[in-house]
């Protein structure tokens, strides 16, 4: 049988990595599938129930803490690409995932290698717009990213996309640093848009005295 991975959440500084492996016959799939980013919310959240129904899916999650720690973003990718296919596949089986990597048969020898169930492994960049299962699993990825961050929200208020380019999560990091004198628990640490923050609010204080 074959399979497709792919992964949301790499870049934002709030919260999780989220990756999801697809396992199933093209054929199966609900009409619509395509990359995650080109589907509305609405849109992603109805396919994910209909992938679900009809395919086999595993997620894996990254969280903040780890992706704080001493590995680096394309060993994270790696770790959660073989995660989500070990909680999907079967031995033998096929698969194909997004490349998080300059170098597509390096990924994709990387995921191999730490994946727990004997797979064939392949990667291409862009994979998400051309091949059905990965993009099925862009979207399931996509959605499980969402869902956390809506989560993050009921706790923290809002925290906007959790992206460094968003006005609403750059805000809320600031209010919540000049409130607390720190970062969220849901914050990256190691992002420099963290760091600037933090940056910003050490300066505000120096200015007061």
């Amino acid at each position: 049988m074959r399979f497709g991975v792919d992964e949301a959440g790499k870049g934002p500084v709030l919260g999780s990595m989220f990756a999801a492996c697809v396992r199933g016959a093209p054929d199966a799939l609900p009409d619509g599938v395509a990359d995650s980013k080109q589907l509305s919310p609405g849109r992603r959240e109805h396919l994910d129930g209909a992938i679900r129904a009809t395919c086999e899916v595993g997620v894996a999650e990254i969280p903040v803490a780890r992706i704080d720690g001493d590995e680096d973003m394309n060993t994270l990718t790696v770790a959660a690409h073989a995660a989500a296919i070990e909680a999907a596949i079967q031995a033998g089986d096929a698969g194909l995932c997004d490349a998080g990597d300059v170098s597509e048969a390096r990924f994709a020898r990387r995921v191999k290698t730490a994946c727990g169930v004997n797979v064939d492994v392949a990667a291409a960049h862009g994979a998400d717009e051309s091949d059905p299962l990965v993009a099925a699993a862009s979207v399931v990825a996509k959605v499980a990213r969402d869902a956390h961050v809506e989560r993050l929200a009921e706790d923290y208020g809002d925290v906007g996309s959790g992206y460094p380019s968003d006005p609403t999560t750059r805000a809320f990091l600031r209010e919540y640093v000049d409130t607390h004198g720190d970062l969220p628990a849901c914050a990256r640490a190691s992002w420099a848009t963290a760091e600037d923050v933090l940056a910003a609010q050490a300066q505000s204080r120096l200015e007061e005295f």
